[in-house]
């Protein structure tokens, strides 16, 4: 099966989450995003509302990130900090899951996280979607399954490979077919590492439905120029 450029585009969450990151930087990747149709861009909580205005005239989303890049917060703070992120135009939310309470098995604790959370997502029309970061390459096989499952008994809209910071690594493609497996209706997004358009499509074939990456002009240029090595 071919996947055509425009395919990949789609799919696409363009990042630019570096805390070094400025305002140009902001700009240039949401004058990508706009150039390739891209899903979406995401970018940490101060940018929103400079993202949210540059894009206002464009069919391009905005992503925040909440939580980033540990998931250590409480309940508490990650619920106020998905508030803000929708009140200052974040049409998608990706929130990191607490590592601590998956390695654990501490279903409890993640329920009520989960659920404090996505009740702030639907509380708004149209609904915000949200992501819940696992950082897959930290987990064992059971942890993955366990995870999978939970976010999947919690409505959540998608399950998300990793951040890309954590030192385990990113994305990987069989952590993706096994999400894809045991995350029920969940959608998988393969985020971490993802730099070249053989990675991409590999993503995409193993059942990602989206892509996190800072790299999206590479990869579309890559396929359209069908130089993909």
């Amino acid at each position: 099966m071919e996947i055509t450029a425009e395919q990949i585009a789609s799919c696409i969450d363009h990042a630019m989450l570096a805390p070094t990151g400025t305002s140009e930087d902001i700009r240039h990747v949401c004058d990508e995003a706009i150039q390739y149709g891209f899903c979406a861009v995401f970018v940490n909580g101060k940018w929103l509302t400079f993202t949210d205005d540059l894009l206002i005239d464009s069919n391009v989303k905005v992503g925040a990130v909440a939580s980033f890049p540990f998931g250590t917060d409480t309940t508490e703070s990650k619920v106020l900090q998905t508030k803000e992120a929708i009140n200052n135009g974040a049409d998608e939310v990706d929130i990191v899951a607490d590592l601590s309470a998956i390695i654990e098995g501490n279903e409890k604790y993640l329920v009520k996280q989960f659920e404090s959370i996505i009740k702030v997502c639907r509380s708004v029309k149209p609904a915000v979607p949200l992501k819940v970061i696992i950082e897959a390459a930290a987990l064992t096989h059971k942890q993955k399954i366990f995870i999978c499952q939970l976010v999947s008994k919690c409505g959540i809209d998608f399950v998300k490979t990793s951040t890309g910071f954590h030192s385990s690594g990113g994305a990987a493609v069989e952590d993706v077919k096994l999400m894809k497996e045991y995350a029920g209706n969940c959608k998988v997004k393969a985020s971490g590492g993802i730099r070249t358009a053989k990675q991409a499509i590999e993503m995409i074939k193993a059942g990602a439905d989206r892509l996190g990456t800072s790299s999206g002009a590479r990869i579309i240029e890559e396929i359209r120029s069908g130089n993909i090595q």
